[in-house]
This record gives C-alpha cells, structure tokens and sequence, in this order.
C-alpha cells in the first residue's frame, strides 16, 4: 500500500510538471514573437520617456519660432470712447471781468494703429542664438533618452534569452531524471536494483522539478520587465526570438584593445552644450551695454462732440527712439560674473565626468576579456564534461557506474552549460553598456 501511495504521489508531480510545461507551451504559441530589432522600434514607438522627450523637442522649436518674432515689426490697434460726466471749468480774466468757461466734449473717441520695429538691437540678437542652442539641447536629451532606451531593451531581451537557455538546460536535466527513474523503477519492481538506488533516482526528479519551476518563473520575469521597458501593456503576450549561440562568434571577435570613443557620449554633448548656453547668457549680458535704436509709427483718428454727430481728425507719427544704458547699480556687472561662476562649475563637472567614463569603458573592456576567458575555459571543460556524461550513462546502463557517479557527470555538464552561456550573456549586456556609454544605438 505504501508503494503504491509513493508510486502514485510521484507520478501525480510528474503530471503537475507536463501540464506546467504544457500550458507554458500553448501560451508561448498564443504570444507574438518579436525580435530583437523590432523590441527597439517598439520601445522607441511606444515608450512614454521618448514620447515625452519628442515633446520637449517641439516645446523648445515653438519657443525658438516665438523669440524670432521680436525681429518683425509690432502692429497693434487701440480704440477708446470718453463720456464726459463733468466738463472742466476754466477761470480766466477778460477785459477786467472774471470769466468761468467750461472746456471740452461730452464724448470723446480715439481709435489708431501703431508699430515698433528694433533697428539696433545686440541683446535681441544674443538672444536668438541661445534659443537655437535650447532647441540643440533638447534634441540631445532626446536622443539620450533614445541610446538609454536601447540599451534597456537590449540588456532585457537578453535577460529573456538566458532565461530561456537556463530552462532548456534544466529541461534536459530533469527529462534524463525522469528517464533515469523510470527505468530504475521497472529494474526495482522485478528486484535487480535496490532500494536505495530507486529512492536516489526518485530523489533526483524531484530535486530537478524546483529548478525547471523556477527557471519557468524566470522566463515569465523576464518578459514582464522587457515588456514594461517596451511601454507596452503587461497583459500583452509576447515571445522573443533567438538564442545566446548566436553572440558566441561576435564575442570571440571583440577586439579588447579599441580605445575609448566619447564624442558622442550624451552627456558630455550636453554639457558642452550648456556651456555654449553659459557663453551666449554672458555676451547676451554684455551687450546690454550697447545702445539700442528702434523705430515707432502711429496712426490715429480722433472725435469729440457733445452728440455723436463728430468731425474725426486724423493724427499721425513717425520716430525713431535711441536707449543708451548709463548705470544699473553694477547688475549687469555681477550677473556677468555670477555666469561666469557657473560655467567655470560646468567644465569642472565636464572634465571630471569624462574622467569616470574612461575609468568605466576600461572596466567594461577588462570584464569583456574576463568573460571572453571563462568562455573558453568553459567550451574545454564542456567538451570534456559532455564526453564524461556520456561514457558515465553508458557505464550505468551496462551496469558498470553507479547513479551517484551518473550525477556527478551531469552535474558538471550543468556547470559547463550554465557557465558558457552565462559569459555569453555577461558579454552583451557589458556590450550593451559600452555602447550607451559612447552614445550610440
């Protein structure tokens, strides 16, 4: 009866385990599967941090559009009406008699045009210049949103990929377990094996199951964080393609000694930049130094009468007004050099973060050369490991190797796979990194 309760115990896991697999099955042929080139297009398709950088890129263009207006000429009409509720009295003396003459209309109207266009202008012309570098910017922040972006997705899609490899390799494990006890089994029932050796093989699946439920767990993880670096919805389903074989040539054709390329390193553009910025304020300041000319017109009708029954007059000018700065309390002065302060700030930051970036892209290149040499250290022992397995399988199936140096053999074949696929991956998310440091996608 005992024998009967493990027989079925172990028979109802083994269940548990294929529908597990199976359903994982049909939910990976119900996902749409995608690439990794068109992961990135997707991200930058749908990704909420690109969507709100392109924003800010036309942000900065209207702003741009908005300062260029100051250059055209400012036309404006203006019209007013005046009820009279208490004419004003003037008192004068005529001919040696006091006299009290109420003056004006009891309706007043004016209505005209005007224009100003600056002539001479240097602050304006400054300014011009600073508007464009804002546009520069945010072009640059978005396309540092960008580089970031793809180097999320990358390192994601290939967290699926191990993720996958890892389940492939448990896979394989716990099937040769499976198939392992279920021979011992059949040798166990007619007596030819003992028990222990039966109990060891029963051990052995099931220390396998844990592993293939949480390289499975591992799998749908994986794709959850791919999906919401994506900015598609969680509930989407999605597979991806590929597998870490296909970067082992690439990673064996790295070459370890490139020198490290910043110019377009996005945050050093945008320093650079912001300094640009810094320049253009402290000329923009400087020029307010300079006289500015500008020119006025102004056309206007005017009517007065005690009913609406008015004559109107035309009235017109035309002028030019001259503006000479004299004194300011020193203001231009100090903001002068306060700008002065913060550019000085930017190029300290500027040098000092370029200086992590090549202490970064030297650690990036040591640990690619790293994993490069656990690769191969890998590939040796897994040959060797792979031949051990199969000399030990068939040992155990003459009947000459016990279970336990089965599972020794195996084990290392684990180690060998796991360790070989694992400097692949190690391999492309520094990759990965290293190409979001030099600023390219």
């Amino acid at each position: 009866m005992y024998k009967r309760r493990r027989f079925l115990t172990t028979a109802l896991c083994s269940a548990l385990l294929m529908a597990g697999l199976a359903t994982n099955a049909q939910q990976a042929q119900d996902s749409v599967i995608i690439n990794l080139d068109e992961a990135i297009q997707i991200a930058l398709d749908e990704s909420t941090t690109i969507k709100i950088a392109d924003i800010n890129i036309t942000k900065a263009g209207y702003a741009k559009k908005g300062s260029y207006a100051a250059l055209y000429p400012n036309v404006s009409a203006s019209g007013s009406y005046q009820r009279t509720l208490k004419k004003q009295v003037m008192a004068m003396d005529f001919q040696g008699q006091s006299m009290e003459i109420a003056v004006g209309k009891w309706n007043n109207v004016n209505a005209g045009v005007s224009a100003s266009l600056p002539l001479i202008n240097a602050q304006l012309w400054e300014s011009l210049k600073l508007s464009a570098l804002n546009v520069e910017l945010a072009v640059e922040q978005a396309r540092s949103s960008k580089v970031s972006m793809v180097s999320q997705v990358k390192q994601s899609f290939y967290g699926v990929l191990i993720a996958q490899y890892i389940y492939e390799v448990y896979k394989q494990v716990y099937d040769n377990a499976a198939t392992n006890y279920a021979q011992i089994e059949k040798k166990y029932n007619t007596g030819k094996v003992s028990e222990y050796e039966y109990l060891r093989a029963k051990v052995n699946v099931k220390n396998a199951e844990p592993n293939v439920y949480s390289a499975l767990a591992s799998i749908d993880l994986a794709i959850w964080q791919l999906k919401a670096v994506m900015g598609l919805d969680l509930n989407t389903k999605i597979g991806v393609s590929g597998d870490m074989d296909a970067f082992e040539q690439e990673m064996l054709t790295f070459n370890t000694n490139d020198t490290v390329n910043l110019e377009n390193n996005s945050t050093l553009i945008q320093f650079r930049l912001q300094e640009k910025q810094i320049e253009s304020t402290i000329r923009m300041t400087k020029r307010q130094y300079i006289p500015s000319l500008a020119a006025s017109f102004s056309y206007s009708y005017m009517a007065m009468g005690d009913d609406f029954d008015m004559k109107w007059n035309p009235y017109s000018v035309v002028g030019v007004t001259l503006s000479i700065p004299i004194f300011d309390g020193l203001s231009k002065h100090y903001n002068i050099r306060q700008n002065q302060a913060t550019r000085d700030v930017i190029r300290m930051n500027m040098e000092d973060t370029e200086r992590q970036f090549r202490i970064a892209h030297k650690g990036y290149m040591n640990q690619i050369a790293t994993y490069i040499e656990n690769y191969y250290a890998a590939v040796s022992t897994l040959e060797m490991a792979q031949k051990s397995y199969d000399i030990a399988a068939k040992m155990y199936e003459l009947g000459k190797a016990t279970l336990t140096e089965l599972n020794d053999a195996q084990l290392a074949l684990v180690q060998s796979q796991l360790t070989m696929s694992q400097a692949v991956y190690n391999f492309k998310v520094a990759e990965a990194k290293l190409d979001e440091l030099q600023g390219v996608y």
